[in-house]
């Protein structure tokens, strides 16, 4: 459990970590509240929604939401690519 705990503190650390890089210094901490936001939201919106689209239109299939999970996991590793680090001059 203590391998698990160290992975889910990298895993949830990781995207502010990559964000940060990219931000300007004086606006990072604006920049990561909105971020932030885009994290809460999604979850927000699944726990009220996804029951209800569970039920009426994916029929009780739960391999659907995985696989629809999945898809956005690829859909956000992608736009993981267009983050560009900012070096210091």
């Amino acid at each position: 459990m203590i391998g698990v705990g160290i992975a889910w503190a990298s895993i949830l650390s990781l995207p502010y970590a990559l964000l940060v890089t990219a931000l300007p210094p004086k606006k990072s901490g604006l920049y990561m509240g909105i971020f932030n936001f885009f994290i809460v939201l999604p979850e927000i919106v699944a726990s009220l929604g996804l029951g209800w689209l569970m039920i009426h239109v994916f029929n009780g299939n739960r391999l659907t939401a995985v696989v629809l999970g999945g898809g956005f996991l690829l859909l956000a590793a992608l736009f993981t690519l267009r983050v560009q680090e900012q070096h210091p001059s």
